[in-house]
């Protein structure tokens, strides 16, 4: 849980919010980097789009139909509608949704006239689609996708309304932002609701509305790793299956925002030290206490870090040239119980060098800041997560050196960072670890950050 500290004692950050209220329009006033987003004058000035082809495929595949007033859709119109009328909260204007102009069209439907129900009913498909694909356009975002098909993307008006059509219920659909990840829908509306104490918290909970907004939704399987709070979740169908502490990157060595296919474990591992590393950790304690140093730990120089490197004599290396940062060195530590690595590692191939894995430093995983690593994700249990991965154990006793085991369907990871999350009806803050909050509110540009191939 976060704390402060407030006249010496350490207290935590909750503030409450009604999760189970209905939005109207809120009338929230975003101010700064919380401006609302522009809308083209041609925007502005058109009027309702002519179904395209993939609307009324939509609605030739339901024989006409309607979607939005049929009679176990319940209050799903105006749900819809007032969803559509608070869209500012989103950082939507609200006035390319034509709510005004859809309120008209529901009350001619009122009569029950087929024609005036199929319009209306249109209208609302129509708008929902351009909403849901607005929301899923993330400009200038934080995360590096390794994988591009994670980056959310706008599709095509009859995937949603599949989606929406194929709900158990179509009001729970809309009040739960279905098409959005959880955290989002629980953020946007603690924002709604001004479930906040002064307007620094007011803009943390839009910055982080905007950060959700790169998180799958839907029921498929999938990891969210949040650096902020030090925790990882593994979804699947919606909900969170399990979840464990972590290790992150130290301030200086940030673990970045990043989304990827996991695609492969590799059980005992090497560990590949970044020469940066090497310098910090390794050449400081040859120069102290000898080459023996390195025989204890594991430790061989290795002439790059191909898959067959030639091995170098350590005493042919100027290891004070090295610590002072001088000269670089290729190390890697042989698999076995003290590898920095662990066990197993679990592999999304990136430029940053990110990966999460097994340690052989369990008690790193029950401090309260878990700011251990140089970036990559020091797992609490990696042969758990791993059979959650793989759906069976993994054994790595008897596993040759570096043994590839390959995912049959990759799963992707989200590596996130989000100082403000919803937490059994609060929203709980989370100190801003890598002071990405204190440059994103100056109006400072964040990038997805760097970190070394380091555990």
């Amino acid at each position: 849980m976060p704390r402060v500290r407030t006249g010496g004692k350490s207290l935590p950050v909750r503030i409450f919010y009604r999760p189970g209220s209905v939005i109207f329009s809120m009338g929230l006033a975003l101010a700064g980097p919380m401006a609302l987003m522009p809308v083209p004058a041609a925007a502005q000035a058109a009027q309702l789009k002519p179904n395209d082809q993939s609307l009324g495929d939509f609605y030739r595949a339901r024989g006409g139909a309607p979607l939005w007033l049929a009679r176990q859709s319940g209050s799903a119109a105006q749900l819809l509608l007032q969803r559509l009328d608070s869209a500012h909260v989103d950082g939507l204007d609200p006035r390319k949704y034509h709510a005004p102009e859809l309120d008209r069209a529901l009350q001619a439907a009122w009569g029950g006239k087929p024609k005036a129900v199929d319009r209306a009913d249109r209208m609302l498909s129509q708008a929902f689609a351009d909403y849901v694909n607005d929301l899923r356009r993330v400009p200038n975002s934080e995360t590096y996708f390794v994988d591009r098909e994670l980056a959310p993307h706008p599709r095509n008006a009859r995937v949603w309304l599949d989606q929406a059509a194929a709900a158990p219920s179509l009001e729970k659909f809309i009040t739960d932002m279905g098409w959005m990840n959880p955290l989002y829908a629980q953020l946007r509306q603690a924002l709604a609701d001004r479930s906040y104490g002064d307007d620094h918290q007011r803009r943390l909970l839009w910055l982080n509305l905007q950060r959700a907004r790169t998180l799958p939704g839907g029921q498929g399987r999938y990891i969210v790793v949040n650096a902020a709070a030090q925790r990882l979740y593994a979804y699947e169908n919606g909900r969170v299956a399990d979840s464990m502490n972590v290790v992150v990157g130290k301030p200086i060595y940030p673990t970045p925002m990043m989304a990827a296919l996991i695609r492969f474990a590799n059980l005992n591992p090497y560990w590949y030290v970044p020469p940066d590393l090497a310098a910090e950790r390794i050449a400081p304690n040859v120069v102290k206490m000898g080459l023996g140093y390195l025989k204890s730990r594991g430790y061989e120089v290795v002439s790059d870090f191909s898959d067959n490197p030639q091995i170098l004599d350590p005493a042919t290396v100027d290891w004070k040239a090295v610590a002072d940062h001088k000269a670089e060195v290729w190390v890697r530590q042989l698999p076995g119980p003290h590898n920095s690595m662990g066990r197993m590692k679990f592999m999304f191939p990136n430029r940053e060098g990110v990966y999460l894995h097994d340690t052989p430093e369990k008690e790193l995983l029950s401090e309260a800041s878990r700011l251990f690593s140089g970036g990559c994700v020091r797992l609490e249990d990696a042969s758990r997560l791993g059979e959650w991965l793989f759906g069976r154990h993994l054994e790595w006793q008897g596993a040759g050196t570096e043994e590839r085991v390959d995912l049959d369907r990759p799963v992707p990871v989200y590596i996130t960072y989000l100082t403000a999350v919803p937490d059994n009806g609060t929203v709980a803050f989370y100190d801003d670890i890598y002071k990405r909050d204190a440059a994103r509110l100056a109006g400072e540009p964040v990038g997805a950050g760097s970190a070394a191939a380091a555990p």
